[in-house]
């Protein structure tokens, strides 16, 4: 068996990510990821404006601490003002943009309005309350770099530049299907010995998360020749092709061998706990991961193989999964051969408490749960010990 560090670096170096491209408008990127760097045009701010609502002065004219400046104009948001006149002030309102000759801002609760004159209640410094043109952003900087996956705050970036479009890399094609003669979708009557297909729903839930195109399939007989039947219609333009059960070594695990008859299977079986059965190949020009029916094993397969692949696929830089080191407030007296990965969540002491059943099939403890706890093999855990923690936050599964 692979170690789960092998595992992963096969997976990264048989990466091809996808090439194509096509240009959105940028409020139809989220979720997307960039196809090229982007640059800014212009500066921001595009020119030095007020913090604040207040006063707009000239520092040299406030050194008392109590001046009484007439008020010389008023400026709006969107209006440029005139310079402003030695010994006045301009009433100035959040955003807009300092006139020529003024240095500061004087907050509004730092002032008393007296007739057309205003009260400088306090010795401002000079830039005092204001941001300088392009503080914020500089024209020609890379405002955003390729293999940007695109949230809230890209996409508004995009639009403070002026960027009314964006180059955007094609979605990921991914194919799923499932194995299991006992499988049964939710809403249909649950015979004896038949259990819910609950992977499918999490399977493409967090497949959607990740911005995939998904053919599905649907439940697949555990039978060798609707398995590679299944293969061949999955192969069929996907990237990437996705099956839940069917890996381990049963006589009704049909997986392995259809893909080794249909393509060519390159690992199978990782030294870890929950999810040893994983599986990584090719069909045709997709390539093939075979997760764990378990649902446990499942999840947790995805979040630490599939999902780093699927980011890479989609052109975004390889990164190890970011993990804290936090307090266990459990024991784990009993060490495995097999790297282990346990459900944990943060307690309000600020330590980790454990599920109590750590079950492959128990995925309550995936929702009971806010990450895992990485276990390396050999090793123990005594209560009070510092332990790498991997928030499903980081991992992407929230």
């Amino acid at each position: 068996m692979l170690s789960v560090q092998e595992a992963l670096d096969y997976l990264m170096q048989a990466v091809r990510p996808v090439a194509e491209s096509e240009t959105l408008p940028t409020e139809q990127c989220w979720n997307r990821v960039l196809a090229s760097d982007q640059l800014s045009q212009l500066d921001v701010p595009p020119a030095d404006n007020t913090q604040m609502d207040g006063y707009a002065v000239r520092a040299a004219d406030c050194t008392s601490g109590d001046a009484l400046l007439p008020v010389s104009q008023r400026i709006p948001a969107g209006v440029v003002g005139a310079p402003l006149q030695a010994g006045t002030a301009a009433r100035i309102f959040t955003g807009a943009m300092i006139p020529a000759g003024a240095d500061a801002v004087v907050m509004q609760e730092q002032t008393e309005v007296q007739g057309d004159s205003v009260r400088i209640l306090h010795q401002p410094a000079a830039g005092e309350w204001v941001r300088r043109r392009g503080e914020d952003v500089q024209a020609g900087s890379v405002i955003l770099p390729a293999g940007t996956r695109l949230g809230a705050a890209h996409l508004g970036l995009a639009a403070s530049v002026g960027l009314a479009t964006l180059p955007v890399l094609r979605r990921l094609r991914v194919a799923v299907f499932f194995t299991g003669d006992e499988l049964t979708m939710p809403g249909q009557p649950l015979k004896p010995g038949a259990i819910y297909n609950s992977n499918r729903f999490m399977l493409r839930g967090l497949l959607e998360q990740h911005g995939c195109d998904i053919t599905d399939l649907g439940i697949v007989p555990d039978k060798l020749e609707a398995t590679r039947a299944a293969l061949r219609e999955a192969a069929k333009g996907n990237d990437l092709i996705i099956t839940s059960g069917g890996v381990s070594v049963g006589e009704e695990d049909h997986v392995r061998p259809a893909v080794q008859a249909e393509g060519h299977l390159h690992l199978w079986q990782i030294a870890m706990k929950p999810g040893k059965p994983l599986a990584f190949g090719q069909v045709g020009q997709s390539f093939f991961v075979g997760l764990p029916g378990n649902p446990v094993s499942s999840f947790v397969t995805f979040l630490l193989f599939v999902r780093p692949f699927l980011l890479a696929l989609q052109g975004m830089p390889q990164q190890a999964p970011r993990s804290i080191t936090m307090r266990a407030d459990f024991d784990w007296p009993k060490a495995d051969r097999r790297h282990e990965f346990i459900r944990v969540r943060c307690n309000a002491s600020g330590g980790l408490e454990r599920f109590v059943n750590q079950g492959s099939g128990v995925l309550t403890s995936a929702v009971w749960g806010d990450g895992l706890v990485s276990i390396p093999p050999g090793q123990t855990i005594q209560k009070g010990e510092m332990v790498n923690y991997l928030p499903f936050e980081f991992l992407g599964a929230v």
